[in-house]
């Protein structure tokens, strides 16, 4: 288990996937498509460079780099959850018409030649992967020389009121609502759980700065419910 991600994350992922972007927008009050925006709008690439987007999901945000950095950019989706990819190709052609390729796979195998992309982003994923360090040195591998990992996640705020009623939405309310819609047992528990045991944000970008990665920063976003952190490779 070392170097892919657990199994029971992939199942559980397509068991929720046709619900995943209902409970995301409900439980985050819709604070996670102005998260995955912030984050587009950061990366920083060439007129045609090439992005890949780990743990692509359900292609939001594919298309937001789409929408944001227009048809010369190729994008690149990944994600080891059939029916997450499924749901996402379906949506991209909605909404896209093409212009993204949608590719099943693990992140620290990915089917890529390195040097190859100018900017890795992963949102809401990384904490997933069991080999964070694994996965951050396969991301630098396969970045050419400038380009840019971007990575939004899940965070705790601060001790104080905030805290305590985060806390408690987070822990108690959440997963009853998840139940309720997703019909899945284990998933909306997991969630607090996992973002619990994620490092914190000066661990995880020493993390970052061992797989190789300079000028790394980190961004709270709404009160420090999400970070973005940012790091190049030189």
């Amino acid at each position: 288990m070392e170097t892919k991600e657990l199994p029971f994350v992939r199942d559980m992922f397509d068991s929720i996937a046709p619900r995943y972007d209902l409970l995301n927008r409900l439980l985050s009050l819709r604070q996670d498509v102005r998260w995955r925006k912030k984050m587009v709008s950061a990366i920083a690439i060439p007129d045609n460079g090439r992005v890949l987007d780990v743990a692509c999901g359900t292609g939001d945000v594919a298309m937001e780099i789409r929408r944001q950095k227009g048809p010369r950019v190729p994008v690149i989706g990944i994600d080891f959850s059939p029916k997450m990819l499924g749901l996402a190709q379906e949506k991209i052609r909605r909404q896209t018409g093409s212009g993204v390729d949608l590719v099943a796979g693990d992140a620290l195998a990915l089917p890529l030649k390195d040097a190859c992309l100018h900017a890795v982003c992963i949102a809401f994923g990384i904490r997933n992967i069991q080999n964070k360090a694994g996965a951050l040195a396969s991301f630098y591998r396969h970045l050419a020389p400038g380009g840019m990992l971007l990575v939004l996640e899940l965070a705790t705020p601060r001790k104080g009121r905030l805290r305590d009623a985060y806390m408690a939405y987070f822990q108690k309310v959440l997963p009853l609502i998840g139940r309720l819609f997703s019909r899945h047992q284990f998933a909306y528990a997991y969630l607090p759980e996992s973002v619990a045991r994620f490092p914190a944000p000066a661990t995880f970008m020493r993390l970052m700065a061992a797989a190789g990665f300079k000028r790394i920063s980190c961004r709270r976003l709404t009160l420090g419910i999400a970070n973005l952190f940012v790091g190049i490779k030189q």
